[in-house]
């Protein structure tokens, strides 16, 4: 049986782009690990995304894991988009390349070393685990030298 872990993700940006920041959760068996970090010039999504591959890469053995992101972006790009994009070698439908596309395969190789339910939650609506996420991505800005 694998373990069970919830994770909640966040990314901030002040600007876009601009100073960035990423947060993460992990709760398991009644413990808790905060992870955080930030770039000096990068945009909202790609912090959204780096939140996730984070905390998928916090894991060190196959887990069912349930993922909470306030970013559709996040939830529906896994989800939706993601299988099309690589079906049309990394062009979205209009025969553009795929923004991000180097977060986007991180995080599809991360995901598929896992059973991954992808759950959205309104973000700044007083959602525990997404309120502290989200404090974790701007303690990964405040911190940036």
């Amino acid at each position: 049986m694998t373990e069970r872990v919830e994770i909640y993700t966040d990314g901030a940006c002040r600007g876009n782009p601009g100073p960035g920041g990423w947060g993460v959760l992990l709760v398991a068996a009644g413990r808790e690990k905060e992870l955080w970090g930030g770039e000096a010039t990068t945009t909202n999504n790609r912090m959204e995304l780096t939140a996730a591959i984070r905390g998928l890469e916090a894991l060190k053995r196959r887990c069912t894991v349930a993922l909470y992101t306030d970013s559709q972006y996040v939830r529906n790009g896994i989800r939706e988009w993601l299988p099309q994009w690589k079906r049309r070698g990394w062009k979205t439908a209009d025969k553009k390349p795929v923004k991000n596309q180097d977060l986007w395969q991180q995080l599809d190789a991360l995901a598929a070393g896992h059973d991954v339910e992808w759950h959205w939650v309104r973000g700044h609506s007083g959602h525990d685990g997404n309120e502290r996420a989200d404090a974790l991505a701007n303690r990964g800005i405040d911190e940036l030298p």
